[in-house]
Parts: C-alpha cells; structure tokens; sequence
C-alpha cells in the first residue's frame, strides 16, 4: 500500500489507513502530515487516528495545522464522538482560530451528554447567540419592511 502514498506531492495521502506509516513519516519529518492525518480520520478508527491528531496539532506548519484541525472536525461528524485528548486539543487552542469550525463540527455531531462541561457552556453560549441574533435579525427586516411600506404610502 505504500507505494499508493506519495510524501513529495502528497497524492493519495487521503487514502492512508496505515497509522504505522504516519509516525513513520513523524519521525521521518515528512511536510504533508495534516494531509495524512485526514486520511486516518476518514479511513481508521478513531482511537487509531486520535493520537496522531493530536500529535500533529503540533506541527510547525500552520497550513498542515489548519488540516490536522479538519481532520478533527471529520472524525466528529464521522464518529459523533471525539476522544478526551482530541477534545483537550480543541479546548487549548479555543475558538475563533484554527480550531472554531472543528469545535462547531463537535457541537453539531457529538451529543451534548458526551460533551466534557467546557464544550458543554460553549454549546450553550453558541445556542443562545445564535437565537438572539436570529431575533435580532428578525426585528430589523420587519423594520425595514414597515418603512419601506410607510415610503410607499407617502408617493
């Protein structure tokens, strides 16, 4: 199977599904770890593709960083769980970086009783913002809408 993997261009790396080629490639200090680390997420259990996530959540290269990250938010649509160390990974590099869509992708797919307390106010603080400025929103299309129809009645 290895040879379907090429480390140079990073063609066919999201079909890895060796987890023993990947920390080979750590220790070889290969460049396209992230990609790679999407292909575990996609092709491995999760208990195999979580270490090297988290391993990878390291890397020096923020572009092979951000794919580490999809990988995580993969691994939670595809299991609906996320393990504890994944889910301390996405904890310490918090919100609004290169974590926030894979912390969203955990909020929507991993049910809220498998959250640990942090992800679980975070849940509640999106859940809330989100209605608000839904309501929000709301108030200020309906305004507009009367006064659109208020300058309609004046001509």
């Amino acid at each position: 199977m290895a040879s379907e993997w090429d480390w140079e261009t990073g063609e066919g790396l999201l079909g890895i599904d060796d987890p023993a080629e990947v920390d080979t490639a750590f220790e070889r200090g290969e460049q396209r770890l992230g990609t790679a680390v999407i292909g575990l997420a996609f092709n491995c259990s999760l208990e195999e593709a979580s270490p090297r996530m988290v391993r990878a959540m390291q890397l020096p290269d923020a572009g092979q960083r951000g794919f580490v990250f999809t990988a995580a938010g993969h691994a939670a649509r595809l299991n609906g769980e996320l393990t504890p160390e994944l889910l301390a990974a996405l904890r310490v590099e918090g919100p609004g970086g290169v974590a926030e869509h894979p912390i969203r992708d955990t909020l929507a797919y991993v049910p809220f009783r498998k959250l640990p307390p942090w992800f679980k106010w975070r849940w509640v603080y999106v859940t809330v913002r989100n209605k608000l400025e839904g309501w929000w929103l709301r108030s200020v299309e309906a305004v507009g809408d009367a006064r659109r129809a208020l300058r309609g009645g004046r001509s």
